[in-house]
């Protein structure tokens, strides 16, 4: 992804096809030693391309993904999920008590 973004960062900087050195130059100036057949296989993939076409066509295939459905089987393991943390935390704040008033052994501070 910082390759990617790298060679965004260089098209919204003015260049329309940026270059192996372009990007480069952008990841070092933020710390990244940079792969250069990561760099080659972006460059060589998205040379002569429009960025906004190739966007759209990413955001089409995004589109495509099915994102629902499997909802309401979810939300009742969820469910019972949540009633077994609540059980657990009352449980563990019963201990708590229960230990508490063994450590002080009957003594109150102003007895």
């Amino acid at each position: 992804m910082r390759y990617v973004a790298a060679y965004l960062l260089a098209v919204l900087g003015g260049k329309a096809n940026p270059s192996k050195t372009d990007i480069e130059k952008i990841l070092s100036s933020v710390g990244i030693e940079a792969e250069a057949d990561k760099i080659n296989k972006i460059v060589s993939e998205l040379k002569g391309k429009a960025i906004e076409e190739v966007l759209a066509e990413g955001r089409t295939k995004l589109a495509s993904v099915p994102s629902g459905g499997g909802a309401a089987a979810s939300t009742g393991a969820a469910a019972a999920g949540g009633e077994a943390a609540v059980e657990a935390k009352e449980e563990a704040k019963k201990e708590e008590s229960e230990e508490e008033s063994d450590d002080d052994m009957g003594f109150g501070l102003f007895d």
